[in-house]
């Protein structure tokens, strides 16, 4: 949800021809025709990056329950297939929730095996709420406009501050929307996507979802099961833990991330000169974090921006690099300009950023229970504060809206399901955002699924990032639906790839597919 400007897609947007959409061709696997496919009505809307893409909008009940009621509109893309063999749809899924799916349809379809890409129409949408579906949500524009109160609430005045914001956040939220919040959540989202398929003209989908697109998929397969044909899985959430104890879990595995990007500095000492011993270069960020709560850099950068500015590194080691050279020259030269720079690039929220944040906080805080007594989070988040300090406040007030949500909250659903076709999941060990566990739990629920580990790896969202050895299995499952069988915790296991080199060296390089994709994957999601 967070904006990143070192790998923003290209914008150039071609419009010319419609395309009415049609029936599923008859001849395809587990595709039938249906009255609500004459709704989609296709248009180019290509960028420079995904010059295929096409759009279209479909309208779908507000309350399912009431077809008959107020309507909503989603955005979808596609990018058609060409080839001979059609196996249908592929719904894909960013995450968040709150994430754009629409130009996530071109990044999955470039990024996957031509002739595999070529069987399948690859749908993005926008769920409700969320980028150009309408209405879309900005619940409080400016939310996290810098600079912030501390995250950490060391006084009983900076905590005010913080549970104010939390307050007035969720307050915003429900006078500005009243009357869609109670349907803005998980299963209302899943309904959407069986909308979807019965206008695709499909008797069954395929799906494809990474982070929260993982449970998203989880909860379409447990309420649809039989329109699930083919289902992949990238970075799990654990559905047995949503949402309040996910984010205590993030917490801690957020610091060891953190503690992972200390120990890499400390390896190339030759090259940002804070030491080579990782704990005391650790002492270095926190004595850094101290500086900028008393004097913010930039005028933006204070104590909680710098966390937001560090938690992407969380998610991919792609950017350890540019926050290595950020710490270094504000460390070694007072030069807080790199800082800001990184702040801007990976942290800094613009309106998309609001709009998924809303949706974020709409979702999760309907989705679930969360304790409405703050004393049961001061708790909490200082006991995890006291093993792992780096996310442990930033997380609880990112979170801290649900405390005081408008709406009644919903039940988790149990996704366990032994109604589906092999289902294909993916794994990385150190992942922070959606940890190990995770995976390791949803292949315990769905009977028949295959779990594919990579092993040593901590970026959150693997698969068409780089790694030959986990594409394979992707693309020999959405070919022809094999999965590999191991028989224990993981039916396979891919080796890591290996950790950025500096950016002064000449051996540096991130992946161009790694970086697409976390920029679209975003952070929090």
């Amino acid at each position: 949800m967070r904006k990143r400007a070192a790998v923003l897609c290209g914008a150039a947007v071609v419009v010319a021809g419609t395309f009415t959409a049609v029936p599923a061709d008859a001849s395809a696997p587990h595709a039938t025709p249906s009255v609500h496919a004459a709704k989609l009505t296709w248009k180019k809307c290509g960028t420079a990056d995904y010059p295929t893409l096409q759009c279209a909008s479909l309208k779908v009940p507000l309350d399912h329950a009431n077809p008959g009621g107020q309507q909503i509109t989603l955005a979808l893309s596609r990018v058609p297939h060409t080839a001979k063999r059609y196996q249908g749809p592929l719904l894909v899924n960013p995450g968040g929730p709150g994430g754009s799916g629409l130009t996530f349809a071109g990044f999955i379809a470039s990024g996957l095996p031509k002739a595999v890409a070529a069987q399948y129409d690859v749908i993005g949408f926008d769920p409700r709420g969320v980028g150009k579906s309408k209405p879309a949500l900005d619940c409080k524009p400016g939310h996290f406009k810098p600079v912030r109160p501390d995250s950490v609430p060391s006084t009983p005045a900076i905590e005010r501050a913080n549970l104010k914001r939390a307050r007035s956040f969720a307050a915003a939220c429900g006078r500005k929307y009243a009357n869609v919040l109670p349907y803005i959540d998980t299963i209302s989202a899943v309904r959407d996507m069986d909308s979807i398929r019965q206008a695709l003209g499909a008797r069954r989908i395929n799906y494809f979802g990474y982070s929260y697109g993982t449970y998203l998929g989880a909860v379409y397969a447990k309420l649809f099961p039989h329109q699930v044909r083919r289902l992949v899985l990238d970075s799990i959430v654990d559905p047995t833990g949503v949402w309040y104890d996910d984010n205590i879990a993030q917490d801690y595995a957020f610091n060891d991330r953190h503690r992972a990007l200390m120990a890499w500095i400390a390896k190339y000492d030759a090259t940002y000169k804070l030491g080579t011993d990782p704990e005391r270069i650790e002492a270095k960020w926190y004595a850094m974090r101290a500086a900028l709560a008393k004097k913010p850099a930039g005028g933006k950068v204070g104590a909680s921006e710098l966390e937001d500015t560090f938690i992407p590194g969380g998610y991919y080691n792609g950017y350890w690099p540019y926050l290595a050279e950020a710490f270094a020259a504000y460390v070694n030269h007072k030069n807080a300009d790199p800082l800001v720079e990184a702040y801007e690039n990976f942290a800094a929220v613009d309106a998309s950023g609001d709009n998924g944040y809303s949706i974020y906080t709409s979702v999760q805080c309907r989705d679930a229970s969360w304790p409405r007594d703050w004393r049961q989070w001061q708790k909490d988040n200082w006991d995890v504060y006291e093993k792992a300090p780096f996310m442990a406040w930033n997380n609880a007030w990112y979170n801290a809206p649900c405390a005081f949500w408008p709406t009644q909250s919903l039940s988790p659903v149990n996704v366990a399901n032994g109604k589906l076709p092999p289902v294909l999941l993916f794994q990385a060990t150190n992942d922070a955002a959606t940890p190990y566990e995770g995976g390791v739990t949803v292949h315990r629920l769905l009977a028949g699924s295959s779990l594919v580990v990579e092993e040593g790896g901590g970026n959150h969202g693997i698969t068409l990032s780089g790694n030959t050895c986990l594409d394979k299995h992707l693309a020999a499952y959405l070919t022809d639906g094999k999965v590999p069988r191991g028989g224990g915790e993981a039916d396979a296991v891919c080796k890591a790839l290996p950790d950025p080199k500096p950016l002064a060296s000449k051996a540096a390089s991130t992946s161009a597919r790694g970086a697409a994709l976390h920029g679209l994957l975003g952070s929090r999601g």
